[in-house]
């Protein structure tokens, strides 16, 4: 039990440095996204307290750290514009409309959960997995280009002059204090540690440098002062429950759900990956969608995993669910005690921070492998990376999945043969080795020669692998077609599923398959669980 306790609480003081710095790096994220979506900051720093204190209590994988993402808010920028063309200006129907997606997205995404369908990000193969990540660290770099941007006679307009020039020396200041610190002290917070040192220069040295607060302004907030979220009964009220509204943000629920889950559960494999240990996918699944539920129900904008963040705080020491619910924690003591001092840090420190976040995601190894991987493999990860920058992350993953098994089933299709020979009978042997399913089927049929084959004709499946319906289906019409013209067919070395399967289709098979001790043993996909008995038990 000590040993046990030790354990627990020997990553305390990494959790709690690491949660700090998390919640300094969210502010800006949360507010960004909140610009992107058209709506009060105050609504994204909500969504980012809320998402991440209940998935990191609840989630599937510790030190994975939630909030509100720009994925999800380039999806919300319509949903909230139609909401608010619905009616008056004084009205902002449109907030309400987007708290109702985002529960209607929680829901889904529970459902998710339930029905166990994080499992499935298991079939996402690693060129996505690699063009998801650099994708997100191009995605991520350019959001932070806005930030070298400000407000001049009411238009934005990149920095020029002195201010340009401190921004990018106070951003290479920050990158320059996260490389060299860790070869210097492993055990101090780089990010922590270059925020204070960048903000502290700032301050007391007068500069004229943006600032949180100023950021905040620029966009027409007001600031990070705020009180508890409140629960938004004006939803049930605002926002008619009839099935108009429902084919209104249905759609929008759907994609949001989508996105959120992608994202989520690709994060946690890839901080799975970092740590080497494994996170629980379906769990993840039901706290995204609890997380999601409330927070709409709360005035917030929804939201998903983060990836930036969530290397922050692993590279930070960051482990357990401690270092989130302090990122959470930590943002909420912000918006209500320390805003004044939040909104003094410089946009600079936190761009810097963010820099790095992009070096240590992108996938470096990616150019080194360029000549060393199938063209099908690198067309997917630069389609994936492309797309997730165009369009939006679920679009890319759902193309790259798509075009994988595709690019698979096609080579797979290629690989059935057919060696042939005689036995002193006459009785020819097509030796069946290579794949057979939906995608090999029309290969498979012209091997076959039923006109000029001898009178006893032998199929061996021993080297071949029968997966699906449509390989059953092609053995049923290959039978067929020899019997038709009065030939004489035996096939062996089938798998006891496929016997089953073929038994039920016709009581003639009883003929035509030979049983053998050394027959293969292996599931049909299309039957995973039919043959829980011995082959004896059935009654054909």
């Amino acid at each position: 039990m000590a040993s046990f306790i030790i354990k627990r609480t020997a990553n305390v003081k990494n959790d709690v440095l690491s949660g700090i710095t998390v919640a300094l790096a969210l502010v800006p994220e949360a507010v960004a996204f909140a610009f992107v979506a058209g709506v009060d900051p105050l609504v994204g720093l909500y969504a980012a307290f809320m998402i991440g204190l209940i998935t990191a209590v609840f989630g599937g994988r510790p030190g994975m750290i939630s909030g509100a993402t720009g994925a999800l808010a380039v999806v919300m920028v319509s949903l909230v514009a139609e909401g608010n063309a619905m009616g008056a200006e004084s009205e902002n129907l449109g907030l309400y409309y987007l708290f109702a997606t985002v529960i209607l997205m929680g829901i889904i995404q529970m459902l998710a959960g339930v029905f166990k369908l994080g499992k499935f990000v298991r079939l996402i193969p690693h060129p996505v997995m690699m063009g998801f990540v650099n994708g997100l660290a191009i995605v991520i770099f350019l959001s932070q280009l806005g930030m070298f941007k400000e407000v001049v006679n009411n238009e934005v307009v990149w920095m020029q002059g002195p201010r340009l020039w401190i921004m990018i020396a106070l951003v290479a200041l920050t990158m320059g204090i996260m490389y060299g610190l860790p070869k210097l002290n492993k055990k101090l917070p780089e990010a922590l540690i270059a925020i204070l040192v960048v903000s502290a220069i700032v301050i007391f040295g007068g500069l004229e440098a943006a600032t949180v607060g100023s950021f905040i302004r620029d966009g027409g907030g007001e600031g990070l002062k705020g009180g508890l979220p409140i629960f938004q009964a004006d939803i049930f009220t605002k926002v008619p429950m009839t099935w108009e509204t429902l084919k209104f943000i249905g759609p929008y629920a759907l994609i949001l759900a989508a996105i959120g889950l992608i994202e989520s559960l690709m994060t946690l494999n890839l901080i799975d990956e970092l740590t080497e240990t494994r996170g629980n996918t379906n769990r993840e699944c039901l706290a995204q969608g609890g997380a999601n539920i409330v927070t709409g129900l709360f005035g917030g904008m929804g939201g998903c995993a983060m990836i930036g963040q969530s290397i922050i705080n692993i590279k930070a020491g960051g482990r357990t669910r401690l270092s989130g619910i302090v990122a959470a924690l930590g943002l909420l003591f912000f918006i209500l005690f320390a805003s004044g001092l939040i909104e003094q840090v410089p946009i600079a420190a936190l761009v810097g921070v963010m820099f790095m976040v992009v070096i240590g995601t992108f996938a470096w190894s990616s150019f080194r492998i360029v000549n060393k991987i199938p063209r099908s493999d690198l067309f997917v990860l630069v389609l994936v990376s492309g797309l997730t920058v165009i369009f939006d992350l679920a679009v890319a993953v759902i193309a790259g999945v798509i075009i994988s098994a595709l690019v698979f089933a096609w080579e797979n299709a290629k690989r059935i043969r057919a060696r042939k020979r005689f036995k002193t009978d006459g009785t020819k042997v097509y030796e069946i080795w290579g794949p057979l399913f939906f995608g090999s089927v029309k290969a498979f049929n012209e091997k076959f020669d039923v006109k000029q084959d001898p009178d006893k004709v032998e199929i061996d499946f021993i080297e071949s692998r029968v997966s699906d319906h449509s390989a059953l289906e092609a053995i049923f019409n290959l039978v067929e077609k020899y019997e038709a013209v009065g030939k004489k067919i035996t096939l062996k070395h089938l798998s006891e599923d496929c016997k089953v399967l073929l038994y039920k289709a016709s009581p003639k098979f009883k003929d035509v398959i030979e049983e053998a001790i050394d027959d293969p043993r292996y599931h049909l996909a299309e039957n995973p669980e039919a043959f829980p008995k011995p082959l004896s038990e059935y009654k054909f």
